[in-house]
């Protein structure tokens, strides 16, 4: 299989964003008795009048181009990646994963304070964005961390680590898992760790680990049926996410809050459109469900986490289970699900202070 790496650059014809415009000129919105059912008509119509009236994309396009891309075939995918280099020829090299909805956009606010001090690699997880339609099964976490490991081989670097929001919280710690001579740390924004159903884990749960217990418990009551759609039958929904940029944007919407801009949140529904991946995205939680289950040994790389009030609630006495290295724990009052660009400064801190830490220590 080949190792070439090949330049990229966005260039999306503008056939295709004449076509999206049609079909923004000729959406139909659904009926609506209040917001309680779900994302709201009031804010899905908002959003796709800016869509066809105000939003620039080839003004993003040329933000993305500002920065050296590329793409290369690894098992048999084309792989999208950002590579941006720090001034330092011995800086640490990161490789920053995202998640659903999300997309590469979701660190490009942390790209320059970054790269002050470390390499950066920022892929498009197979299946998103400008890395295509994946072509065949198997794009689950592993098999995406194997990946990500091949791609840091191949740009020539022994020495990294790995760093990760929603599904990217998933991805880099198995990339500590499967390299971890070459992984000197992980850093997330959740830890996924949640109860095994045995009672001994409950006793003495403090008040703050009980609240977060609620939490997690009102998200999968109220908003995770969009999680077991995409576990059962993605192809079912993907029909409609590929004919419809309004019914993209209403389903991406949910897991966007409100508080994010309308730059953000379209930029990354027109990113799913305009490379055709609404679909191929979503079968990433299928082959995760179908998936065997991930080692039960616990993973030894340090990881740090950076959470946000607001945004899944990791409990520490799960986490443990699970990883034995847990080097750093911050929870902030700023940052949300998407902190790398609500709030940059705060996030790109915390990622410095956790890799100083280590190759301090």
């Amino acid at each position: 299989m080949s190792s070439h790496i090949t330049p990229f650059r966005v260039e999306i014809p503008q056939a295709a964003l004449d076509d999206l415009q049609t079909r923004l000129d000729l959406a139909r919105f659904t009926d609506e008795v209040s917001d309680a059912y779900g994302v709201s008509v009031s804010r899905v119509r908002r959003l796709a009048e800016y869509w066809r009236n105000g939003y620039d994309w080839r003004a993003w396009e040329a933000r993305l181009n500002a920065y050296p891309q590329f793409t290369t075939d690894i098992d048999g995918q084309r792989i999208h990646f950002l590579h941006v280099r720090a001034a330092r020829e011995d800086a640490l090299p990161l490789i920053l994963t995202h998640g659903w909805p999300g997309s590469i956009v979701e660190f490009l606010d942390v790209i320059e304070p970054l790269s002050e001090d470390f390499h950066l690699v920022i892929p498009s997880l197979p299946g998103f964005g400008f890395s295509g339609p994946t072509t065949e099964g198997g794009w689950g976490t592993v098999r995406t961390a194997q990946a990500w490991a091949e791609l840091m081989e191949r740009l020539g670097y022994d020495r990294y680590g790995a760093v990760g929001n929603d599904a990217g919280s998933m991805v880099s710690p198995e990339i500590g898992r499967i390299a971890p001579s070459n992984v000197v740390g992980v850093h997330v924004t959740q830890i996924f760790s949640f109860p095994s159903g045995d009672p001994a884990e409950f006793v003495d749960m403090t008040e703050e680990e009980q609240a977060a217990m609620g939490v997690l418990q009102r998200f999968w009551e109220e908003m995770g049926a969009f999680n077991t759609l995409h576990s059962q039958q993605p192809q079912t929904l993907a029909h409609a996410l590929a004919d419809s940029p309004v019914g993209l944007l209403g389903w991406n919407a949910q897991l966007f809050d409100h508080d994010l801009d309308d730059d953000f949140v379209l930029t990354n529904v027109a990113l799913y459109w305009l490379t055709g991946t609404a679909g191929s995205s979503i079968r990433m939680y299928y082959e995760n469900a179908k998936a065997a289950p991930l080692p039960a040994e616990p993973t030894t790389t340090p990881i740090g986490l950076a959470s946000a009030k607001g945004d899944f609630e990791s409990i520490r006495r799960f986490a443990e289970r699970d990883h034995k290295n847990i080097a750093q724990w911050h929870t902030y009052d700023t940052g949300g699900h998407y902190a790398a660009h609500i709030a940059p400064g705060v996030y790109a801190d915390d990622v410095r202070a956790f890799f100083s830490g280590l190759l301090q220590g």
